[in-house]
This record gives C-alpha cells, structure tokens and sequence, in this order.
C-alpha cells in the first residue's frame, strides 16, 4: 500500500533545543510546520551525558525562546537532571509538531521546486529544510583503536556514565577538551588511577578578580561579536571549547594540578605500535599554551576593569603548580595496569543524508548566519553560527528567530499555503 505524500511548509529536522527554538518562532508566526526527531526530544541530553555532567555557563545565560531560566541559582551550573527539566519544560511551553521516532534518511529538491523529504515513516514534501540537528553526529575513535587487545574496554565521551561503569584498574582518557578534562576530573576524584593524553584545547578561569568569567565576558560584549567581527573569522567555528566546569558550584580544571595530586600526563597520543601506546613530545608545550590562554583571557579582563575604573580585588596571574619531568613518550600498555580507554576527541559531523550543494570539501555547511546559497536551505545550532552562543541555550532562539523571518519572507503572507496538508 503506498502512502500518500504529506506535506508540511517547513521541515525541521531535529528535535534538539535548536529545532525547538524554531518551531516556538514558526508557530508564533502561524506557520506550518512539522519537527522530525529519530529519536524523541531533548534526547541527547539524557542518553549522552556522563552522571554528574552540568553546564559550564551559568544558569542566567539559558534563554530559550520564551523560557528564559527562572530558577534559585541563576549564577548556578544546572546538573543533568536539571537540564533536562528545563528542556521538557521548554518542550510542554511550544508543544511543537513533532514526528518523534522518525528518522529522515534523505532530503532533496525536485524538479518543481520542492522538497522531497524522506523519512522513516513515508515520504513527505516541504518548502523550507530547517537542519537543527547540530554538528555532533559521528563519535571520532581512531583507527589506532583497532590495534588494542580485546581485553581493554573502549568507550567513546557519549557513552560514559560514572566510574563504576569500568572494570577495576586503570583508565586513559585521551583528550583534554571540555568532555576529556571533566570525564578525567570525574574518574580522579572517585579515586581511580587516570592517565590522560593532553591535547591542544585552551583553558579559562572559573572566576576571576571576584566574579564569574562568563559574566566580565558577557560586559565586555564578546558574547556579541558575530563570526564576522571575530579575527578569526569563519576559522572560529573550528575552535576548541575551553575547558573549565560548573561542577561543586564552579571551578577551574587544572590539569598540573591533577597531576601533582597522582594524574599522569602525557603528550597527544599518536598510535599504537607493538603493545606500546606512543605518545608525541608536546605535553609541556599544550600546557603552557593553555596557561597563556587562561592569562590572555584575564588580561583582557583587566584592561576592561582598568577602562572602566572597577573597584574590584587585584588577583595575580597563573603560575604552574607542576612540570613535566622528562617526557613519557611510550607506555607499555601490559605492563600499566590500564583497563579501559576513554575517546574524548570529538564528533564528525554527517549530512550525508541532505542532498544540496551547501557543503565544503570538509562536508560542512557553507552558510550565512544559517542562510545556505541554496534557496530553502537553512542550518540553525551549529557552533559560532553567528555568535559564540549560537550552539547554546543563550542564542540559539536568537538565530532561530533569524530564520524563521527570513522563510516568512520567502514564504509570503497567505495563511492558506503555510498549512500542513496530508
């Protein structure tokens, strides 16, 4: 029996906070609309987070489109349950039309125009494509990983939980970003012996000279400058986040720190060659880069307090409570006592299911504010889509909204068009 072919004037893709962000501004706007999730909402956020995951930017700066944060602890770090509480909440405000458990496996213009949108559940077409299915979709494990024995656990960032999860011994975790650093603090404060394979993220202050760094940065307008303001221009989206928590209420990650207190520290690792793990010569390099980062950072801090007469406590710069000793660049993995591995390096993005020409030769989305140069084309929670915000709650409904005029532009005023039909 063949289905008939339904259709929606805007196709949503994702089911995200950015895909909700969307539906609140097209529903707003009396425009149909349909969300395809192939899973069901906000489900990264319960399924793909470690126990004692919380943010790492304060609660006050969770603004999602008509369900800003009104909780206790504004200056807080919402904890996982928490966050999800806060995601439903915003589910049950925009009640959007969600197709939940149906997985769109191709999209792609017809010859009249329009778009056909292939999902799980039948075939439907669309006006508009909305992708707000972030960037993280493929967990990066290396080839390198096939080389271990089979009796080490190997487990990417996503599917961590809690230390108990792994077998009695000792873990690597490979990677220092903001997923790395904090699976590391989370297994070093439960007691277990952590090696950690540093890589080239920076990092930043919890708090500095009084007050939290995300809200002297938030004064200074950086949360603000767009990706065409920023040096670094569209080479920002490739940035690594800082890393830092929100964890016990705030603090810095200091990974000297961690390793004075028994951590072991090593440079990148680059393979695994005859029952060896062969680590690269750059650990002391990655921490003093991070160091001039996080004095960068308060530097900046300073000059702004000093332009605008702040009468707050002077605090000095960060000096190394730890040095590498002679670097550590092969480890005999029998002879460590490593039980498992934890892949903390990262998601590769895949569109390969969007059939536009939208794309770089990397694979990802060449856009203007989310606006593709294929008419009907849209991205909307990508990193630094347009501000540093853009892949959090604090501005994606910004963007959101953003999209959604220019698809009322692009769709005109007749209500009787902007229905879903079928």
């Amino acid at each position: 029996m063949t289905l008939p072919i339904r259709h929606a004037p805007v196709a949503i893709v994702g089911g995200g906070q950015a895909g909700l962000s969307v539906s609140y501004h097209l529903k707003q706007r009396g425009i149909g609309h349909l969300v395809f999730e192939k899973h069901r909402a906000v489900h990264a956020w319960a399924t793909q987070r470690w126990d004692t995951f919380c943010l790492v930017t304060p609660n006050w700066q969770c603004d999602l489109p008509g369900h800003p944060y009104d909780g206790p602890d504004p200056d807080g770090f919402m904890r996982k349950d928490e966050i999800i509480a806060y995601l439903k909440g915003f589910v049950a405000k925009v009640q959007p039309p969600i197709r939940e458990g149906v997985a769109v496996r191709r999209v792609e213009r017809r010859a009249d125009g329009v778009f056909s949108v292939q999902t799980s559940e039948g075939d439907y077409t669309a006006n508009e494509v909305v992708v707000a299915s972030g960037g993280y979709h493929t967990p990066i494990i290396p080839r390198m990983a096939e080389k271990l024995p089979g009796s080490i656990v190997q487990l990417h960032s996503n599917q961590y939980r809690n230390p108990a999860q792994l077998p009695p011994g000792e873990v690597l975790v490979v990677g220092s970003g903001q997923s790395g650093a904090q699976i590391a603090e989370d297994l070093h404060l439960a007691g277990r012996k952590v090696h950690l394979a540093v890589g080239d993220a920076p990092r930043c202050a919890r708090f500095y000279r009084g007050r939290d760094v995300v809200t002297w940065l938030a004064d200074m307008g950086y949360y603000e400058m767009t990706v065409d303001d920023h040096p670094l221009r569209d080479g920002v989206r490739d940035n690594t986040n800082h890393y830092v928590t929100g964890r016990d209420g705030g603090r810095d990650i200091d990974l000297r720190r961690f390793a004075r207190e028994g951590m072991r520290l090593y440079g990148a690792l680059e393979d695994v060659a005859e029952g060896s793990l062969r680590f690269r010569d750059n650990l002391k390099a990655s921490l003093d880069q991070a160091d001039r980062t996080y004095n960068g950072i308060n530097a900046a801090i300073d000059k702004h307090i000093a332009e605008k007469g702040i009468d707050v406590p002077v605090q000095a710069p960060y000096t190394p409570v730890w040095e590498p000793g002679a670097p550590v660049t092969s480890l005999d993995l029998a002879g460590s006592g490593i039980t498992a591995i934890l892949w903390c390096i990262g998601f590769r993005p895949d569109f390969g299911w969007l059939d536009a020409s939208v794309f770089n030769g990397a694979g990802r989305p060449k856009h203007r504010r989310g606006v593709t140069r294929e008419e009907g084309v849209y991205f909307v929670g990508l990193p630094w889509l347009h501000t540093w915000g853009s892949g959090r709650f604090g501005a994606v409904g910004r963007d959101a909204e953003y999209i959604v005029e220019v698809i009322q532009r692009r769709l005109g005023a007749d209500r009787l068009a902007l229905r879903v039909a079928g």
